[in-house]
């Protein structure tokens, strides 16, 4: 009867143990398919603004309209002036420089260069009303504009270089009875066509993401999830998630994808370790600019050419401009693949003022901190735009000159051509000093690409970084990565330890057969 008992038990041990091995699993539900079903509930209106009496006439003004706003939203335009989409700066740290003001103020860019001394065009793309060269007030609440972000008829626009002020011909009223949450439209306006045009800048973001599909952005693809830029740059108290890393030297309040998708997302817990040093863009945006073009170089030093005394420019195939006398030459590329960096989340800028050490052939104006040592640093994928730009010999300064004006004479190299009045303007129009010395240096800046997510058959693949040539990774040498790295140490190491492991299983197996053998012979004997 044991005997039995005992052989019953091991054949109920056994299937228990087959069971658990082979059996299907039944997980629950992904965490995949609850973010579905929450995005699928898109949030609806309140209230309709449509009825409110204080709506119900028509604006001679758009500060009419903020200040009608204000009278129902009180104490909004309170946030709103202390976001940096107002000040146009935030108060940030940066290492061997300590607290400072960094924004559009102060910071030089390699595209058009800054805003100081042109705010009467570069205001276009501010949340203000009113701004000149003279002067902006950003504690007059009435200069806030509501309706940039909040229109909701798809129409509103700003007058190119009015200092941020409406078109002219807009009706006013209608767009104000009928405002609400903002959508992709509201930021695309102006963040899909910074730097001049439409993907200059960014090479992520672009009017095709309007009404792109998932094969564009599958977190913004109108047959997928269909999900605004609030959904991820999620917005408190007119503070909004995320900031742009041009302007960026803080770790602090980024947009990430880790609080919808967790630090460990995957079912592979191979691919969960390499969240440690890689991140999720690296892997989940293998090119960018993927439906119209981004800039890619732009060089200052051969503006100002004229036929017949009067500026021209020249186009590709594709209508992007090559060439502008106001701007200089450009280069363009599509469906790019990024150049990737180590990033911990901060950054260095070079400001307004700062001086470049002699010698220098080369300028970093946000150089991205981080090295495989840093425990907080991670590979990101990155635009990297390179350009040409004036610079003083004599004082090491970048120059900040003068290219908006409002007509001929007044030293704007836009109307004027000439690179020395320019740069005198509008150095002295920023306090600094100028030698009158006018030459180009060569500029770089670093651009992290966190749009255009490919569906995951379109992620990249192992062998594009684990590869010995022409990985995406080639240019990140400070780690050892299999498959790409040769180590004599590390090489002879594996193959000693593969072939010791080899023979020990070997060894193993010939002791137990002998031990085997052994007590046969005895039984038998």
């Amino acid at each position: 009867m044991k005997r039995i008992t005992g052989i019953l038990t091991i054949v109920a041990l056994t299937v228990l143990v087959a069971y658990t091995v082979f059996a299907p699993e039944h997980a629950p539900p992904s965490h995949m398919a609850e973010l579905r079903e929450q995005m699928k509930q898109k949030p609806s209106a309140s209230v309709d603004h449509s009825l409110f009496p204080q709506l119900q006439r028509s604006f001679a003004r758009p500060q009419d309209v903020t200040g009608t706003c204000i009278s129902c939203h009180n104490h909004r335009h309170t946030e709103v002036m202390q976001s940096n989409h107002w000040n146009w700066e935030r108060e940030e740290y940066i290492e061997g420089r300590g607290v400072v003001y960094i924004g559009k103020k102060n910071a030089v860019n390699n595209f058009c260069i800054g805003a100081m001394g042109n705010e009467q065009s570069c205001a276009k793309c501010h949340i203000g009303l009113g701004m000149t060269e003279e002067g902006f007030s950003y504690t007059d609440a009435e200069n806030i504009d509501c309706l940039i972000c909040h229109d909701q008829t798809d129409t509103y626009a700003k007058a190119s270089e009015q200092g941020g002020a409406p078109d002219p011909s807009l009706d006013l009223g209608t767009i104000a009875r009928n405002v609400g949450r903002p959508d992709r439209d509201n930021c695309g306006v102006c963040h899909f066509f910074g730097g001049g045009g439409n993907n200059v800048k960014h090479g992520d973001l672009e009017m095709a993401m309007f009404q792109g599909t998932r094969d564009v952005d599958v977190h913004m693809g109108i047959d997928g999830m269909d999900m605004s830029c609030i959904d991820c740059h999620t917005t408190e108290n007119h503070n909004i998630a995320g900031k742009l890393y041009s302007l960026s030297s803080m770790n602090r309040n980024r947009a990430t994808c880790e609080p919808c998708h967790t630090e460990l997302p995957h079912d592979d817990e191979i691919l969960n370790e390499h969240t440690l040093k890689v991140a999720c863009q690296t892997c989940h945006i293998p090119t960018y600019a993927k439906v119209n073009a981004t800039k890619t170089h732009w060089d200052w030093s051969t503006a100002g050419k004229l036929k017949d005394g009067e500026p021209y420019h020249v186009e590709d195939e594709d209508g992007n401009h090559t060439y502008l006398s106001t701007k200089g030459s450009f280069e363009w590329g599509t469906n790019l693949q990024p150049e990737y960096q180590w990033f911990n989340g901060t950054a260095s800028h070079y400001l307004l003022g700062d001086t470049v050490p002699p010698g220098t052939e080369r300028i970093v104006l946000n150089e991205l901190h981080g090295s495989y040592a840093d425990e907080d640093s991670k590979i990101h994928p990155v635009k990297v735009h390179r350009a040409v730009q004036p610079y003083d010999p004599a004082t090491g300064m970048l120059i900040m000159p003068k290219l908006y004006g409002d007509a001929a004479g007044d030293s704007a190299f836009w109307t004027d051509f000439d690179w020395k009045n320019a740069s005198r303007a509008g150095m002295e129009h920023a306090g600094l000093p100028f030698s009158g010395e006018v030459a180009f240096i060569e500029t770089e800046m670093n651009w992290p690409v966190n749009h255009m997510v490919a569906t995951k058959e379109n992620t990249v693949q192992c062998i594009e970084c684990h590869t010995r040539e022409d990985g995406r990774l080639a240019g990140l040498t400070d780690f050892y990565l299999p498959g790409r790295d040769y180590s004599p140490v590390v090489e002879t190491g594996g193959a000693a330890i593969l072939l010791l492991s080899f023979l020990g299983v070997v060894i193993h197996a010939g002791v137990r057969i002998g031990a085997s053998r052994r007590r046969k012979n005895g039984a038998a004997s």
